[in-house]
């Protein structure tokens, strides 16, 4: 049995049992009905743009707070990570200071360009 004969099968039966009820509840149901329509949302026909900005005013209207809650949280986030990465690199620059000052070269040394090209290399295994 499909969607469609299931649901048709359905309908038939409610049909048949609403001649069975009492005035009294079929009014009822019909005014249920009524106020049920009359609240009903009417779709309205806009073009896309307008939809896609009505969108994003009506989740700004009721999110704006959980927005900017959200929004410090990830600054902070970013924040905290741009310092922990600050202090590594801080840290690293140490090593490799030290490094070098503790060592006997001489000055030339620091001005030769392979000897630039070794540190960087040095540094990044």
């Amino acid at each position: 049995m499909n969607e469609q004969h299931f649901a048709y099968r359905l309908r038939q039966h409610l049909n048949s049992g609403l001649h069975e009820l009492p005035n009294e509840t079929r009014l009822r149901l019909e005014e249920g009905r009524r106020r049920a329509l009359a609240r009903q949302k009417v779709a309205e026909r806009q073009s896309v743009f307008a939809g896609v900005a009505g969108f994003l005013l009506q989740q700004a209207d009721h999110r704006r707070l959980r927005q900017v809650g959200l929004a410090l949280l990830v600054a902070f986030g970013i924040g905290t990570y741009t310092f922990w990465h600050a202090e590594q690199s801080i840290a690293e620059l140490e090593v490799i200071d030290s490094a070098l000052l503790s060592d006997e070269l001489p000055v030339a040394a620091f001005t030769d360009k392979g000897f630039a090209a070794w540190l960087k290399s040095s540094a990044s295994q």
